[in-house]
């Protein structure tokens, strides 16, 4: 098939990979010449594991195709996509001007049949929005029907997620534009949920919204166990056991992060308020997530008595584990609470750096976690990259000042760290 895709962030330039690697031709459409001509060249504006070599092996064999113009992408595609960023409001509601803004576009350059499918995170409603702007925009001999494609990728793991996905949403109305997605997708196996636009939107929000309630109540756990001495990680494990409930994502920690669970939780919250429904559940999963962050500062607080002229190391800044994306961060709160007590900090992360910089002011980036330990007084683990959980706990221990370490993804194991000669403190051990 012919395909293009508005938007090049971490869904739209990963999908737009998969299915030219798949055969299909795509086109690619941003809005910025300098990103795009670096796309040209391969050169990446987001890391995620072996996307930059898929993407050069596709750009070389002419399947996938980077462009700032319309008229050659469009006209004659199969389907369009729209992934473009939904960032929140300050209110939480979604902002949706740039889905309006491409689905005008996308309705002045269409002809024949087409098939335009919403992948970006969007509120109930949106899809028949765009399917009004189109339908107001586009000639009138060409026609469409628009389908709500959500993704359910993880960064880190976003090429697996796309070609071994759990299921394939699929919102439609029309039989014919179902047809066209299905055969799209036949080289990919999972199941198939065929249902109206309404549901598959939902299904985005609620799906990132129970797995941010997990990691929540993760968190919730893991803070009663410190108060009563319970093990944490125990009770999570054994209660995972339980198929019903199953493992995946009841990890306590610094809290949840990213582009996708802060956003939606605060979107799903705002939708349904505008239906008159207070969605508590939801908010105090948001309450709880931040207490997470505020719990590492208030642990760090009480080691060092007063953290003003301490020095301070942070492991990692990334709000997860390969990836660079900053983006809800507890990273950033952590830090910036510490240095308003008058703490100095020092930080490193293996692919974060560039983007960290732009947002956390005043303090010092550090090449690797051997000079982030030099001479300090604490340690926060605040992502868990593997080059963390493998380093030398020795070496380190023995460059700082003071052998504090706060785990906040409990990646050491408290009874090595202390016998290291650490004082560790883990989250809900």
């Amino acid at each position: 098939m012919k395909l293009t895709f508005l938007g090049h962030g971490y869904v739209g330039l990963v999908t737009a990979t998969i299915f030219a690697d798949l055969g299909n031709t795509v086109y690619v459409i941003g809005h910025t010449k300098e990103k795009i001509d670096n796309l040209k060249k391969g050169i990446l504006p987001i890391y995620e594991p072996g996307l930059q070599e898929l993407v050069q092996k596709n750009i070389k064999a002419g399947r996938l195709i980077f462009t700032l113009d319309y008229k050659p992408a469009i006209p004659g595609s199969d389907v369009v996509f729209i992934a473009v960023g939904t960032p929140p409001k300050p209110s939480g509601e979604a902002n949706l001007s740039t889905v309006f803004e491409v689905a005008k576009k996308i309705g002045e350059n269409l002809s024949g049949y087409t098939v335009i499918s919403v992948k970006s995170t969007v509120p109930i409603g949106t899809n028949r929005k765009v399917k009004e702007i189109i339908n107001n925009a586009k000639a009138n001999k060409a026609e469409f029907d628009v389908a709500s494609i959500p993704e359910f990728l993880r960064e880190g793991s976003a090429l697996q997620d796309t070609l071994n996905p759990d299921r394939i949403v699929i919102g439609a109305e029309s039989e014919k534009a179902r047809q066209v997605i299905i055969d799209l997708h036949k080289s990919i196996t999972a199941p198939l949920v065929l249902t109206n636009l309404e549901t598959a939107e939902m299904i985005k929000y609620a799906s990132n919204s129970f797995l941010a309630t997990k990691i929540s109540f993760s968190n919730a756990i893991a803070k009663l166990s410190e108060i009563t001495g319970a093990d944490a990680i125990q009770v999570l494990d054994a209660i995972g056991l339980d198929k019903r409930i199953g493992k995946e994502f009841l990890q306590p920690g610094a809290g949840y992060g990213g582009s996708c669970f802060p956003k939606d939780v605060k979107a799903l919250i705002s939708i349904a308020k505008s239906y008159n429904y207070k969605f508590s559940l939801l908010e105090e999963v948001e309450n709880i997530n931040k207490q997470a962050r505020q719990d590492i500062v208030k642990k760090a607080t009480k080691l060092l008595d007063n953290p003003e002229g301490k020095i301070i190391g942070i492991f990692g800044l990334a709000f997860k584990s390969n990836t660079d994306d900053m983006r809800e961060a507890p990273s950033i709160d952590i830090i910036n609470a510490l240095k308003e007590k008058g703490a100095k900090i020092k930080a490193y992360d293996p692919q974060s750096m560039n983007n960290a910089k732009g947002l956390i002011k005043d303090i010092e980036f550090c090449k690797n976690i051997y000079e982030v330990a030099k001479g300090a007084d604490l340690l926060i683990v605040a992502t868990d990259w593997n080059e963390f959980k493998e380093a030398d706990l020795v070496k380190i221990k023995n460059s700082m000042r003071t052998p504090l370490l706060i785990d906040g993804r409990n990646i050491y194991s408290p009874e090595k760290a202390k016998e290291i000669g650490f004082t560790y403190i883990g989250v809900g051990r």
